[in-house]
């Protein structure tokens, strides 16, 4: 990877940290980078897995969604159910919605 583009990761991971915006340049660097066709990006210092290396990922363990929060009305069996657990019921609920958004999603 060129010296330049390294230089500017570093920065703008370091401005990510402290929460400073972008400067017009990293931003027109950005856009290049962005603008280049795939096979031009050097990536050999990242080089690719291979497929069965993702075999036992699990999806969301260290980036979470964006929460939203909603209102809805539920059987209150169904509540009982979830709260009879103990606490997090909200997150079961969500479990278990997201496992049948996943099923059905694999077999569209």
């Amino acid at each position: 990877m060129p010296k330049a583009i390294r230089k500017l990761k570093t920065e703008v991971k370091r401005q990510r940290a402290t929460g400073q915006p972008l400067t017009p340049r990293q931003k027109r660097e950005l856009a290049a980078l962005a603008a280049m066709p795939d096979h031009q990006i050097d990536t050999s210092d990242i080089p690719e897995l291979p497929p069965n290396a993702w075999k036992d990922a699990i999806c969301g363990r260290f980036c979470r969604p964006l929460k939203q929060a909603v209102s809805m009305r539920l059987d209150a069996d169904v509540v009982v159910w979830l709260k009879k657990r103990g606490k997090n019921y909200q997150t079961r609920a969500n479990n278990i919605l997201r496992q049948r958004m996943l099923d059905e999603s694999k077999r569209a």
